[in-house]
């Protein structure tokens, strides 16, 4: 065998028997921070398909008020909701800052949010994530150190969750 085949095989085999160290083990998650009325929110980054300024909205009848209207996004038309509205406060008109965050569904439904701003992309390893602090209906499930604060997390099924209380 040559010395280039061998120097390989000894380095596949260190590679195979190595033993993982501490940070390779931590479970990290990845969160989309935006915010809404000045408090910092987020959303798991795997189900974000994209960011996108806001845009001329269609306005649908007979829907809940958090439904804003709909959009084309290349070909593609996507409902655009209110997350001010679905987590209880007044809505506001667009601002320079404001983003719409389209979010990937779980059945294959692609939505809209409307967010005030997004900020960032937070790494958070998994058994730092504290469990919400008040029974808010489900729609926050946890809370992620952020500096001296904590970001709120969502869940992305329960805000796109439409019924009569999103009002």
């Amino acid at each position: 065998m040559s010395n280039a085949a061998s120097s390989w095989d000894v380095l596949a085999r260190a590679a195979a028997t190595r033993e993982t160290s501490a940070s390779e083990t931590r479970a990290l998650r990845e969160l989309l921070v935006f915010s809404i009325d000045g408090a910092p929110y987020a959303l798991p980054i795997e189900r974000i398909r994209e960011i996108v300024r806001p845009r001329a909205l269609t306005p649908v009848p007979h829907v809940p008020s958090a439904v804003l209207g709909v959009i084309s996004l290349r070909g593609e038309i996507l409902q655009v909701l209110d997350t001010r509205r679905r987590l209880g406060l007044a809505s506001v008109a667009s601002a320079r800052s404001s983003r719409v965050i389209v979010l990937n569904g779980e059945d294959g439904r692609v939505t809209g949010l409307l967010v005030d701003a997004v900020h960032e992309v937070l790494r958070v390893e998994e058994r730092a994530l504290l469990p919400p602090t008040n029974a808010d209906g489900g729609l926050i499930t946890g809370l992620a150190p952020r500096g001296a604060g904590f970001v709120s997390l969502i869940s992305p099924e329960q805000l796109v969750e439409l019924d009569a209380s999103a009002a």
